[in-house]
């Protein structure tokens, strides 16, 4: 398949159903693209039908574009990740896979729009990340919760309010930041740089004042990022945990026991917030976000370090944290569940907490004069972790989910 015939293919997949999000190519299957959740088939002119294994290989191949690294992670490690740009300046986050010896992809949307803070109506407190000059703020969520975006609108509020040098380092570039009062480089894994360790290290010598890493993938990375949060940068980046407890839990668990206090205690130094997100179903259709917001205080670092107690948690000192603008993903599900976003069945599944969530549902019901009888049922029924999200952050605000 020349690069013009996927051109036009992923055009039409894109045009086909409003809300695209991702673009799905399997064996055995027709093409398909995923709106809202849902994976729906495209017919392509002239392509009728399910997908053969050869055309799916022709178009990884078209997408790869002959890197020589990326067939080697395909073939090494069973996968490889890339960017694929349209002629019309759209652009793909692109997945390529083995599964039973046949390539599948996936090629998520990517929004040619910078977002901000104010448009995807993120609260307010996060607007204090831009500011700081040092320390390290992590962003976490299962994949596909927005993370990239999160930190695309902080990257702008920087962009637009400071005179610094900004490195990122991505898997792929997602978003293309123009320069502002910022001095933007934007550096692509496998073009630009090998490992993120290689890219963190090489970027120390390359005087930047913000960098990106697109995530803590191993101790190396989160080593290097611990120093350059400890010489005067402010380093963001992402981690795939579930909330703010785990992702200290992540972190000290990197490294071997005899030197986990240390990475404790230089955590409790440089960490400045974690914001976790989930991605809720919406009522009337869609997503709606739920976001928890940690940032740092004695008691925090004292739980950073020390670990956390019967008598005290992370998820107590967020919850009691409100006059700082922090919020545990309980508090804000019940916002959303008061402000008729999200139904008791969603607020239930994705809660941290369901008996906390459960009561204030109650409460919220009795108020309405509704009858609560059922909630006790509903949460008995879910299963203990939160479903992962999987439709990108920007849609999810696109209807006003705020």
């Amino acid at each position: 398949m020349s690069n013009a015939e996927l051109d036009q293919a992923l055009i039409a997949m894109l045009d086909a159903e409003p809300g695209v999000s991702d673009l799905n190519f399997t064996p055995g299957r027709p093409p398909q693209v995923e709106a809202s959740g849902k994976m729906k088939p495209v017919e392509l002119k002239g392509r009728a039908g399910a997908l053969s294994a050869e055309l799916t290989e022709r178009i990884a191949k078209a997408l790869m574009g002959g890197r020589d690294d990326l067939a080697s992670a395909l073939e090494e490690q069973g996968s490889c990740d890339c960017a694929y740009a349209l002629p019309d300046g759209r652009r793909f986050r692109v997945n390529i896979f083995s599964a039973r010896g046949k390539l599948s992809i996936v090629l998520r949307a990517l929004p040619t729009e910078i977002p901000t803070i104010s448009k995807l109506g993120l609260p307010p407190v996060l607007g204090q990340i831009a500011p700081l000059k040092n320390g390290l703020v992590l962003v976490t969520g299962a994949t596909g919760s927005g993370k990239s975006t999160t930190l695309a609108a902080v990257l702008d509020s920087i962009n637009d309010s400071r005179d610094v040098h900004v490195v990122t380092l991505e898997d792929p570039i997602e978003f293309v930041h123009p320069h502002k009062r910022a001095t933007m480089n934007q550096r692509e894994q496998g073009e630009d740089f090998g490992t993120f360790a290689q890219g963190l290290r090489a970027a120390l010598r390359q005087a930047p004042k913000v960098i990106l890493v697109g995530e803590m993938r191993d101790a190396e990375t989160v080593e290097i990022a611990l120093k350059a949060a400890e010489t005067g940068h402010l380093v963001l980046s992402t981690l795939h945990t579930i909330d703010a407890g785990q992702t200290i839990q992540r972190i000290a668990g990197m490294f071997d026991s005899k030197v986990e206090h240390l990475v404790r205690a230089r955590l409790a130094e440089t960490l400045r917030f974690v914001v976790g997100q989930r991605l809720l179903p919406k009522v009337g259709g869609g997503r709606v976000a739920a976001l928890e917001i940690m940032g740092t205080s004695l008691r925090i670092r004292e739980l950073v370090q020390k670990g956390e107690t019967d008598d005290d948690t992370f998820y107590a000192a967020i919850s009691e944290g409100r006059g700082y603008g922090w919020q545990t993903f309980d508090q804000h599900i019940i916002e959303h569940f008061e402000a008729d976003r999200v139904d008791a069945e969603s607020a239930l599944a994705y809660a941290s907490d369901r008996g906390i969530v459960g009561r204030a549902l109650d409460s919220i019901k009795a108020k309405r004069g509704i009858d609560t009888s059922s909630l006790g049922s509903l949460e008995m029924a879910r299963a203990k972790k939160p479903p992962s999200e999987t439709e990108d952050w920007k849609k999810a605000f696109a209807k006003g989910g705020k």
